[in-house]
């Protein structure tokens, strides 16, 4: 897999609290964070590890094969969580993928961040 882009911020709750809400996103009674835009699908969870580590399927159709890989490391209360997107083929042109890498960071750092009250 080709390594398309990373990020590496903390969050505020502890590594367990993420994982969940990284495998399941869409649980009753929580914040809802994962706002998708036209164009995008629900993520399947590929492989989670808890805490540590949860793998998402792409959320775009016309990227299949891509995929998000989630590293979560205690910091802390707190913990580090770094996305990565990866690939198993060819890269989109530099327009599409600064789409994707930030459309990532906004979902991860900002409104994930957001739901913990941050």
């Amino acid at each position: 897999m080709n390594v398309l882009g990373s990020r590496e911020r903390k969050q505020p709750p502890p590594a367990r609290v993420v994982w969940e809400s990284l495998t399941q996103p869409r649980r009753p009674g929580t914040r809802q964070w994962l706002e998708l835009l036209p164009g995008e699908v629900e993520p399947r969870v590929l492989r989670a590890e808890e805490p540590s580590l949860v793998v998402w399927s792409s959320l775009w159709p016309d990227r299949p094969d891509d995929e998000i890989r989630f590293d979560i490391r205690p910091d802390g209360y707190a913990c580090a969580l770094r996305w990565t997107l990866l690939t198993p083929g060819e890269p989109p042109d530099d327009a599409a993928l600064g789409h994707l890498r930030h459309r990532l960071n906004y979902l991860i750092n900002g409104s994930l961040r957001y739901s913990y009250g941050q």
